[in-house]
């Protein structure tokens, strides 16, 4: 018997880009410095071994978000743990969209993503930090 998918990833990406905020590429280049802003890069580490980073974001794989932001985890992290506004990015967009609309649910807060990842950064020529 197979299986019977009653949401696709479509749609949850509709529903994620219809709740998180996103900011644009260019805008977000502009506040690589500015200490009141944190960027997590969720992709995986091959992806940052290979393609580099923007520069001082914390690497924080999708797959541990929930259990770093959340402070009665284990595993928490307390780069999550600051009055600070958050700004994720994954490749394209896809992984940052429900990675955002996850942690604001949880209430992170400020959180956007990067309109079209890394790929837009990278395009736009913001900078890059080698691994």
């Amino acid at each position: 018997m197979s299986q019977n998918i009653i949401k696709g990833i479509k749609e949850l990406l509709n529903e994620a880009n219809l709740k998180a905020k996103y900011i644009k590429v260019t805008d977000a280049i502009k506040l690589i410095d500015d200490d009141n802003y944190i960027f997590i890069d969720i992709r995986d580490i091959r992806e940052l071994k290979r393609e580099g980073k923007v520069p001082g974001a914390f690497s924080c794989p999708r797959g541990m978000l929930e259990f770093w932001i959340d402070p009665e985890s284990p595993y928490h992290k307390e780069i999550f743990n600051q009055d600070k506004s958050y700004i994720f990015y994954c490749a394209s967009a896809w992984r940052s969209a429900l990675a955002v609309k996850t942690a604001a649910e949880m209430g992170l807060n400020p959180v956007f993503h990067i309109e079209g990842g890394f790929s837009a950064w990278v395009d736009k020529d913001g900078p890059v930090e080698k691994i």
